[in-house]
């Protein structure tokens, strides 16, 4: 077995391991998970470091309160681990591998390109640089006949950075349900109009 400091736990994991650990990870059923596991785990987790919710303060900003959420967070992370639902089994990380995917992990990345490139990177609570703004009916269910204009009303607005789309409730009249040609034809039709529509705004290179 490695030991501490070795490369085995400089790396970080590799998409082949992960989906190994969802495939041979531990057996749990969806509704455990949902309704047991995770509600049980974050109430006693909450308890333990003594994690209060102030209802006047939208965003805790107290030092000690943001350590014990981060603590409470990480624990429950490893914990629990991370529920596949295709193969009904848990993703277990060590302490060790989240810390280092957290502290490898990249800094800001950039959405868009050309003039309508935007740089993307975390805000503390004290940082005075302005927000990346995303506008869009975010995954809601758009019709056909106005999914151009609400995407198009989104583009034309300048304090908008980038794009998070909406989906297509219907396809050509059909339903876009899931494993079905429809849901390809619709994911494709959604992607053209909304690069159509920020085109039409001058604003071909909007971020998706």
């Amino acid at each position: 077995m490695a030991g501490p400091g070795t490369k085995a736990q400089r790396e970080r994991m590799s998409v082949f391991e992960a989906y190994e650990r969802a495939r041979k990870g531990p057996k749990v059923d969806e509704a455990v998970w949902n309704f047991e596991i995770i509600p049980q785990t974050a109430t006693r987790l909450k308890e333990k470091y003594g994690i209060k919710m102030d209802k006047s303060v939208m965003v805790p900003t107290d030092p000690e309160m943001m350590k014990k959420i981060y603590q409470a967070g990480l624990e429950m992370l490893v914990e629990c681990g991370v529920y596949c639902i295709s193969t009904g089994r848990v993703i277990k990380y060590t302490e060790e591998e989240v810390l280092l995917s957290v502290s490898t992990a990249p800094k800001e990345c950039v959405v868009g390109e050309g003039l309508d490139a935007r740089r993307m990177f975390p805000r503390s609570h004290k940082d005075s640089r302005p927000p990346l703004v995303q506008g869009g009916p975010t995954g809601a269910p758009c019709s056909e006949e106005h999914f151009f204009g609400i995407h198009e009303s989104y583009a034309k607005e300048g304090i908008v950075d980038c794009i998070v789309d909406g989906v297509l409730s219907t396809i050509n009249g059909y339903n876009p349900g899931p494993d079905t040609p429809w849901e390809v034809l619709a994911g494709r039709q959604e992607i053209m109009m909304v690069r159509m529509a920020a085109a039409k705004c001058g604003r071909s290179g909007m971020g998706l």
